[in-house]
């Protein structure tokens, strides 16, 4: 039931291109395995370490969250193809609501607490489900409104989430640092929709939100178990909210790489959301796929994300980020071309291949994406230019999650996903044409202050 962390999500990549460039031997005599060494150094850290479990239970949870909940609207409450789309709408209505106010108020407070509150409240919300559906007072409207007031804790923890690890490591060892969090999310999804077709058909759908609860209590208690102090930004005069939130907003427009990869996160997510609002119900309805077989597809689906997150650092080594970040990110939006064309039997592959490419080239972009915004920004206004990024992209999810709800009465679901794949495709001409066209590595901080 919860919303994925923004792709949510210091990057070393131009410090090597420096390098390379200043002792090219070295650089190539080095060239085997740096990535691989960050990589185990902050798996060494006992600190990151209890990050990553808590993180890995959590998606797990929300991950079979994801099926069983628009099992419950179809199944239970014999929800329309609309409606459904609507619970996709309410989680990420928050973003538009209070993205902007959240983002200049956890630059000034510290991170971890922020996020234990947040785990607290999402696994009071998330059990309420079960209890109303066991005393047989469940209906849409409960189901709704707890997917807004999770959205909102969701908020507040991704926010604080992505500005919390650049407070607390390095800057090289931060693309290391996604790429584990990235890796294991990734093979939590894998095990998470299988996990919940089968509870679905072993006892029910509403036993896989017992699950989600239970796994934002394990977070909260890993969050809870780490000692290491964040480093906080360096003390700047305070103004109001809204003032903050001015600075935040204008830093990113005068930013050409941030605004050009928000306009494409904006509408990417629009069509690439009204895929997904309406995909459970393309399965179950359309081709008439048990709710087993439904979280056994999302689990092979899911396989694209392990493998995109683990490679992720070495096709930045190979391609250089600006080009893996572009590639990547096309890559996904053409694969999913291939999901209208799924047909009932064997032709189900085709479903997973399309659905596997989009993973794929989304995850490892997001693992781009996320630790280029993380290096590039400065600290004290981390927060506030990313939830003015998010309330761009974010804002899209709603309106492409009603959108894709909307255009399966007129198109028929099969036709209302091929409309938006279509769209979701031509969004990476965004980034194929933008300030990135021609890079070889992502700018840095540095050389923007040049």
């Amino acid at each position: 039931m919860t919303a994925p962390p923004p792709p949510g999500p210091a990057t070393s990549i131009p410090d090597k291109a420096a390098a390379i460039k200043a002792d090219p031997d070295k650089a190539a005599a080095t060239e085997a395995g740096p990535d691989k060494a960050k990589r185990r150094g902050v798996l060494r850290d006992a600190d990151f370490r209890k990050l990553w479990a808590g993180m890995t239970v959590s998606r797990l949870g929300s991950s079979v969250a994801a099926v069983t909940t628009p099992l419950i609207a179809v199944q239970v409450l014999d929800a329309s193809a609309f409606t459904v789309s609507l619970l996709t709408a309410a989680a990420w209505l928050p973003w538009l609501l209070i993205g902007l106010p959240a983002g200049a108020w956890i630059d000034r407070v510290a991170r971890r607490p922020v996020m234990l509150v947040s785990d607290l409240v999402s696994a009071v919300l998330v059990i309420s489900v079960p209890v109303a559906a066991w005393a047989g007072a469940l209906t849409m409207a409960h189901l709704l409104a707890v997917t807004l007031l999770l959205g909102a804790a969701t908020v507040f923890f991704s926010v604080a989430w992505a500005a919390y690890l650049p407070a607390m490591f390095d800057k090289e060892d931060l693309v290391g640092a996604n790429s584990a969090l990235q890796s294991t999310e990734s093979a939590a999804q894998v095990a998470g929709p299988a996990a919940g077709g089968l509870l679905v058909a072993a006892v029910s759908a509403v036993a896989g939100l017992v699950v989600d609860a239970f796994s934002f209590l394990i977070s909260a208690f890993a969050l809870w178990r780490i000692r290491r102090a964040e480093r906080r930004p360096a003390p700047i005069a305070r103004v109001s909210i809204r003032a903050d939130i001015v600075v935040g907003a204008r830093w990113l427009l005068r930013d050409k790489y941030l605004l050009n990869q928000t306009v494409y996160g904006a509408a990417a997510n629009l069509w690439l959301t009204g895929i997904n609002a309406i995909a459970v119900v393309f399965l179950v309805r359309e081709l008439g796929v048990s709710t087993t077989t439904v979280g056994l597809l999302f689990a092979a689906v899911s396989l694209g994300g392990v493998g995109a997150a683990s490679l992720t650092p070495r096709l930045v080594r190979r391609l250089g980020g600006a080009r893996a970040l572009v590639a990547c990110k096309t890559f996904g939006g053409v694969a999913s071309v291939l999901i209208p064309f799924t047909q009932p039997g064997l032709g189900l592959l085709v479903f997973v291949a399309g659905m596997l490419g989009v993973a794929a080239g989304a995850i490892a972009g997001n693992v781009i994406g996320a630790s280029f915004r993380q290096a590039y920004c400065p600290p004290g206004l981390f927060g506030r230019v990313l939830t003015s990024m998010q309330f761009v992209n974010f804002g899209a999810i709603p309106v492409g999650a009603v959108l894709g709800g909307t255009l399966a009465g007129p198109l028929g679901v099969r036709g209302a996903i091929m409309l938006m794949a279509i769209g979701y495709a031509a969004s990476g001409l965004i980034l194929v044409l933008g300030p990135l066209r021609g890079r070889r590595d992502l700018p840095t901080a540095a050389a923007l202050a040049q």
